[in-house]
């Protein structure tokens, strides 16, 4: 079965000027692959500075004027350059970012989930936004409010609403869940996992590994702009996983005793 998203090799470098005209090249990513099919989440594990948002940025082709990219990005089977993921991006890729400071803080709520009703093409962008809302529990009254207004976990439920409304095939949820309360956390992640059920392909960029054995069907780990590993939830069980890395973040978990095996 050809996987909807297939990342193969990607390497990104950014030219930068140092002290008037000297320049220097900074190598970010290396050689990362992914592979993601419909119904499946893919976590995507490591560390702070692993490259993980700078391969979702490169999949929706968001990348910066500066940056150089090698190896090859394929939807549903077909290699596809830069000007083509713009194209799908908001479409049948959506981008479920961490933060608030994507939402613009000087319009109401309400308008800006009804911009991305309008740009995904829809009838009633009035009515589809207070609709995508109300399935995420906000209520009307939740719309004519500003961004600073809401919390974290309200930030995210409208942040998702405006992601999904276009119906994407694929959706890269980028960090969705530091700094929330435990039950905020699990309501993120189950929804996730009900929108890979539903026949959608899910990247779930994140350094938090004990949330990501709970709903994910494959695990790919990354270090320092590569990718290292690619494991299942049942390779953390019993001794756990072979890969000295992946075993390093594993024992690494509060409930493993924040341990560290000497060969990570």
């Amino acid at each position: 079965m050809t996987a909807l998203l297939e990342i193969d090799a990607l390497g990104v470098s950014f030219d930068q000027y140092d002290r008037g005209l000297r320049r220097r090249t900074v190598v970010a990513l290396s050689g990362m692959d992914l592979t993601a099919h419909r119904g499946e989440l893919v976590a995507l594990v490591g560390a702070s500075g692993a490259g993980k948002t700078l391969l979702a940025h490169a999949v929706l082709g968001m990348l910066p004027p500066n940056a150089t990219e090698t190896g090859e990005i394929r939807f549903d089977g077909r290699p596809l350059d830069v000007p083509a993921r713009r194209a799908l991006a908001g479409r049948e890729v959506a981008l479920l970012p961490q933060s608030v400071t994507f939402l613009d803080p000087v319009v109401p709520v309400g308008r800006q989930v009804r911009r991305s009703a309008e740009l995904a093409g829809l009838p009633d962008p009035r009515g589809a936004a207070t609709a995508a809302l109300a399935t995420r529990g906000l209520g009307p009254e939740v719309a004519r409010m500003h961004p600073h207004q809401l919390s974290g976990g309200m930030v995210r439920r409208v942040l998702a609403a405006m992601a999904m409304m276009a119906d994407p095939s694929l959706v890269l949820a980028d960090e969705p869940t530091p700094g929330l309360p435990e039950e905020a956390v699990r309501a993120v992640l189950a929804d996730l996992r009900r929108t890979a059920d539903e026949g959608r392909a899910v990247v779930l960029i994140t350094h938090e590994l004990s949330g990501a054995l709970e709903v994910a069907d494959r695990l790919v780990i990354c270090r320092g702009g590569r990718t290292v590993d690619e494991a299942r939830p049942a390779d953390f069980r019993g001794g756990g996983p072979s890969h000295p890395y992946t075993r390093a973040l594993w024992r690494a978990l509060p409930a493993n005793g924040f341990g560290l095996p000497e060969d990570a």
